[in-house]
């Protein structure tokens, strides 16, 4: 028979072991509630849809858009296509590869993973931009933000169908940005004052599973009206994918000079980048003559 200081021993160590059950459990139930979007995640294709991507997936880059853009962002957007036509470049951040941010770090490009904590979700895309923070816990705008180039976001979870577990994810993601920001590589622009505001709803397709929607609406001086879209990444049905390394600046041959964009050749010369380019200034170098 156990005796009292026995009894006794044994409930003070029992004690601690039922509080970390009853917090594992607790943890276990929170958790419950959220969707399962584990898994890594890939652009969907849409078929017959011609140059690389840009916001809306159904529609052509570049005017095929039909962005619903201002006079005079309109005028933008046709001097960065003139620009292309003459082989130089509207923006040095993609050649630059310094970053593109909202709203192309959500259009999966490279493999994309969610990471869901209660506090925040982590949106990790292995491009130029590696990760995006949507916090979830709460908080309300910060009143000072330095300008980034993926803004700040706040998320909150809904419980659409009442069953107990979060079916949608609602972002909305502020700047201030840093820019210029563009749409895409043809060069449809966000207004420069870099105030733009987007809004989420992303969710898993209650049919395919394997399909999760991004409906994404900007907010933006440039635009006519709000612009919404729907973007779809697909699961990879491989349980243990791979994930590329993607370093941008490998195999790079652009190189910036002050406000130019140049080319280095195969042989590690530099060469224009467009017709009747000017050289830059060697003043700083002493030339060396045959």
């Amino acid at each position: 028979m156990l005796n009292r200081s026995t009894i006794g021993a044994f409930a003070l160590r029992a004690a601690p072991l039922a509080a970390a059950l009853m917090m594992t459990f607790a943890a276990a139930a929170e958790d419950a509630k959220y969707p399962d979007w584990k898994g890594q995640w890939l652009r969907q294709r849409v078929p017959g849809v011609a140059g690389q991507p840009s916001f809306d997936p159904n529609k052509p880059w570049g005017k095929g858009q039909e962005a619903p853009l201002t006079p005079e962002y309109q005028a933008i957007l046709d001097a960065n296509l003139k620009s292309q036509e003459d082989g130089a470049f509207f923006d040095w951040r993609g050649v630059s590869c310094l970053g593109f941010g909202m709203p192309l770090i959500t259009y999966g490009f490279q493999p994309t993973e969610f990471i869901i904590t209660p506090e925040t979700t982590y949106v990790l895309v292995d491009w130029v931009e590696h990760t995006r923070r949507i916090f979830t816990d709460g908080r309300d705008w910060p009143k000072d933000l330095e300008p980034t180039l993926v803004g700040y976001s706040i998320g909150k979870w809904i419980d659409e169908d009442g069953d107990g577990r979060y079916d949608v994810l609602e972002v909305e993601t502020r700047g201030p940005f840093r820019g210029p920001r563009h749409y895409d590589a043809a060069g449809v622009p966000l207004h420069h004052d870099n105030e733009s505001i987007f809004k989420e709803r992303i969710w898993r397709d209650k049919a395919d599973p394997n399909i999760l929607h991004d409906q994404i609406t900007v907010i933006d001086h440039a635009l006519t009206r709000p612009w919404t879209v729907t973007r779809n990444l697909v699961r990879n049905p491989d349980p243990r994918p791979t994930w590329d390394e993607f370093i941008c600046n490998e195999g790079n041959s652009h190189v910036k000079i002050g406000k130019e964009n140049y080319f280095l050749s195969a042989e590690g010369l530099l060469m224009p980048a467009h017709k009747n380019q000017a050289p830059p200034d060697l003043r700083f170098f002493k030339e060396t003559r045959k």
